[in-house]
């Protein structure tokens, strides 16, 4: 039992915890969390299974990521007991009587010899320490009486208040891992939606992006309406770093997308045989549209606005943007198909078009269009409180440890023939020069004693 306290007090684990969860933290800032497999897959390619194996695309929740919490906070609870106990015993019974050479060895130290009676020092002591608040503590034995002075108690424990904190913070995070969740929200103008934990809904009702003259994007801003009992509640503009809150939940301006599901799509259609001949055609995904003059209808099965094939030569769309657009079109006569295959708006002599029959047809994709929508991430942090509470304790006890050093005075008054003799040492963790003037002037009036 004892090697197992040992174990768990040693500083170097406590170091060795600390730098595997600050360089897993890193990592959570650099790889997003809780996104869809999909985003993953188009960001790390196939990095992305390994990712979400070992849990680093929802890391803060990840059962290896809590248990170092958990770990870390066993190990600061036990170093914290094992010397708690040292400064509640040196606190509340300090031990008075000290040898000669025991208080003789510190650096701050004074010895002389008065003509004079004891309980005449002691008077002075109590009114000089008093004025100083100094907290005094003395005991009598045979002709000897021990006194031990001291103030700022409460920066002995600065330490073990910052470790107290630090146990408060792991805490919340611990909860914030276990019962927190980020979601990323989807909505079109007018859209409302609800999404888990939550007893209201979220409508939005106005979605603009705003652009620099360069053409490069400057804002989003969505307004945002909560929907709680069929009522509305509250309604606000969010930018980014604007968020909306409600009752827990935080709701952040994330990113925007394009609804491409619902895109209209312009194809030029063009002869071979004609180069005059050109008609633009209007359709949307799964729209069937006739070519009188050829007897055909043409449909779009599926646009992806930014193709890619990977390495087992599956196509997908690397991201929402419209960098590489392409739709898979057919062409029926009847109820036989003649054509079918890929045309892509930026490289228009690249269009794969498998033919069933000769056709003298050719298709470009001219535009696409499609109304945006706002990506609002939903998010619930239970122990965000708790952290705070945590991080408010952990700066007490810096202020304790660091700005209220604790220091103590010690004096051994013996009488001998008509003589007292004053034995006086004292003690600070830190900012000895203060301790050094007090003891000066607690000295200094001892030696004006008559």
């Amino acid at each position: 039992m004892k090697s197992v306290i040992r174990s768990f007090s040693s500083v170097k684990l406590a170091i060795v915890l600390l730098i595997i969860i600050t360089i897993a933290s890193v990592l959570g800032t650099f790889i997003p969390q809780q996104r869809s497999p999909a985003e993953y897959v188009s960001r790390y390619g196939q990095m992305a299974n390994i990712l979400i194996k070992l849990e680093f695309t929802t890391l803060y929740r990840s059962h290896w990521f809590i248990s170092l919490l958990i770990l870390f906070g066993i190990n600061i609870i036990v170093c914290t007991l094992t010397r708690l106990s040292q400064k509640v015993k040196r606190t509340f019974s300090p031990q008075l009587k000290k040898k000669e050479k025991e208080i003789l060895v510190l650096k701050t130290k004074e010895k002389i010899r008065k003509k004079c009676d004891p309980t005449k020092i002691k008077d002075v002591l109590k009114k000089e320490f008093s004025s100083k608040h100094y907290h005094l503590r003395e005991e009598e034995k045979e002709n000897r009486t021990y006194i031990l002075a001291r103030k700022k108690i409460l920066g002995l424990f600065g330490a073990d208040i910052v470790h107290f904190g630090i146990l408060i913070i792991l805490s919340g995070g611990i909860v914030s891992g276990l019962g927190g969740f980020r979601k990323n929200l989807s909505f079109s103008e007018g859209e409302i939606s609800a999404f888990p934990k939550a007893n209201f809904k979220l409508r939005l009702d106005k979605f603009e992006t705003e652009y620099y003259p360069n053409g490069s994007v400057r804002d989003w801003k969505s307004t945002l309406t909560i929907i709680e009992n069929e009522k509305p509640k509250i309604t606000k503009i969010i930018e980014v770093n604007k968020p909306l809150s409600y009752k827990g939940f935080v709701f952040y301006q994330s990113s925007c997308g394009w609804d491409w599901k619902n895109s209209i799509l312009e194809i030029l259609v063009k002869k071979r045989s004609d180069p005059a001949f050109s008609k633009e055609i209007r359709t949307k995904l799964g729209e069937k549209v006739s070519l009188e003059e050829e007897n055909i209808q043409i449909s779009v099965l599926h646009f992806i606005p930014d193709f890619v094939v990977n390495e087992k030569n599956e196509i997908f769309s690397r991201s929402l943007q419209p960098n590489n657009p392409a739709i898979f079109l057919e062409g029926w006569h009847e109820n036989e198909k003649i054509f079918s295959g890929w045309i892509f708006a930026r490289f228009p002599d690249f269009s794969r078009i498998h033919s069933e029959k000769e056709t003298d047809l050719h298709f470009e994709l001219k535009d696409f269009k499609a109304n945006q929508f706002s990506v609002i991430q939903a998010a619930k942090d239970p122990g965000v409180n708790i952290i705070w509470l945590g991080s408010v304790i952990v700066i007490i006890g810096l202020f304790l440890a660091f700005y209220w050093p604790t220091r103590e005075i010690r004096m051994i008054l013996e009488e001998s023939n008509g003589e007292t003799e004053i034995i006086a040492g004292g003690i600070a963790a830190k900012n000895p020069e203060a301790l050094q003037s007090d003891f000066k002037e607690v000295m200094s009036s001892i030696r004006r004693t008559n």
